[in-house]
C-alpha cells in the first residue's frame, strides 16, 4: 500500500516537473521586444462624404534576434490628446532580424475630428502639436505585436501665425 503511494507522488511531481519544463521552454519562443514603429509618410487618398483619408507610412524596427512575420495591422492616431484618426489594413510581411521594413495603412479621419483640430489650430498660435500613435501588428502565431510611439510634429511655417 505504501509503495503504490510513494509511486503515485513520484509520478505527480514528475508530471508537475514536466509541464514546467514545457511552460519554460515555450516561454523562450514567445514574442520578443516590442517592435518600434515610426510615422515616415502621409499622402491623401479619397475618402466618402465628408470623410478625410490618408495613408500613413510606417517604418518597423525589429530589435529582435528572429524577424517578425506579421499578418495584419492596426493603428490609432491621437493628436493633442484626443482621437484624430484610425486604421486597418490585411497587409503581410516580415521585418527581418535587427532589420526594418515601412508599411502602409490607410487611415480615416472623422468629420468630428477634422472639425475639433481645425478649432484648435485656429484659436491657438502654437506651432508644435503632439502626438500619440499606437497599435497591433498581428502575428501568425502568439497574438503579435503591440507598439506605442509619441512625438511632436512642427506645423508648416504661416499655417497658425508667428513661429515661436
Amino acid at each position: 500500500m505504501r509503495d503504490r503511494l510513494v509511486v503515485r507522488h513520484a509520478a505527480r511531481t514528475l508530471a508537475l516537473a514536466t509541464l514546467l519544463l514545457a511552460l519554460s521552454g515555450c516561454a523562450g519562443f514567445g514574442p520578443g521586444e516590442s517592435p518600434r514603429v515610426d510615422v515616415v509618410g502621409v499622402e491623401p487618398i479619397p475618402g466618402e462624404g465628408m470623410e478625410t483619408r490618408f495613408a500613413l507610412k510606417l517604418r518597423v524596427l525589429n530589435p529582435n534576434e528572429t524577424s517578425i512575420e506579421f499578418d495584419g495591422v492596426f493603428v490609432e492616431l491621437d493628436v493633442r490628446g484626443a482621437r484624430f484618426a484610425s486604421g486597418v489594413s490585411d497587409q503581410r510581411g516580415v521585418a527581418p532580424r535587427f532589420g526594418e521594413t515601412v508599411i502602409t495603412v490607410p487611415m480615416s479621419v472623422p468629420v468630428g475630428a477634422m472639425i475639433r483640430q481645425v478649432i484648435d489650430l485656429a484659436t491657438t498660435e502654437r506651432v508644435r502639436t503632439d502626438y500619440r500613435m499606437r497599435g497591433k501588428l498581428s502575428g501568425p502565431a502568439f497574438g503579435g505585436y503591440r507598439f506605442e510611439s509619441s512625438g511632436e510634429l512642427q506645423l508648416p511655417a504661416g499655417l497658425v501665425g508667428p513661429a515661436r
